[in-house]
């Protein structure tokens, strides 16, 4: 018998200045057409919890391929990596709009003199894993470490704050 697993699925650049247009309810009702079960979308950055049989990572970009014409990059975490991903949080206690979790699609390689060259005096960072931890009490919005987070880490990573992996673990919670 084949058994769904909850999965937390994360999309990078989509809804961003124009461009990769992908409408969350319509990309749910896609989703829960092709078989995907307890399917809920949180805002229009692409964070989706639902249950698939199997890591849902490439099916979801073939879907997004064919009806969307683009294909964004997908960290799609098991409930389990991204428990453990929030519990290795070291800013988990700093306020949430100020502390950001990016999920590395493999394990990075660090630049660590471009690391420490772009970084604030403010900004505090850490590797985990597979997950980057930044917490940056000045903001992202003009932050040089951010703007070139994937050059220093040397690998495709999509980032949220905390806040938003809040909302993900409430959603993990109500999931059914």
């Amino acid at each position: 018998m084949n058994t769904y697993n909850t999965y937390v699925v994360l999309l990078r650049g989509i809804n961003v200045g124009g461009k990769n247009l992908l409408p969350m309810k319509t990309l749910s009702a896609l989703l829960s057409d092709h078989g995907f079960q307890a399917v809920k979308t949180y805002i229009q950055s692409g964070n989706i919890v639902l249950k698939a049989h199997t890591n849902p990572g490439a099916s979801i970009a073939m879907l997004i391929e064919e009806h969307f014409g683009f294909t964004p990059e997908i960290m799609a975490l098991s409930q389990e990596s991204f428990h453990t991903a929030v519990k290795n949080n070291p800013y988990s206690a700093y306020e949430g709009k100020y502390v950001h979790t990016y999920f590395c699609q493999s394990l990075p390689t660090i630049d660590h003199d471009k690391l420490t060259k772009l970084a604030s005096n403010t900004e505090q960072y850490q590797l985990i894993d597979k997950v980057f931890y930044l917490y940056a009490p000045d903001g992202i919005g003009r932050s040089k470490l951010v703007a070139k987070i994937e050059q220093c880490l040397a690998v495709p990573a999509t980032g949220r704050n905390l806040n938003t992996i809040n909302k993900l673990i409430e959603m993990l919670k109500n999931q059914r």
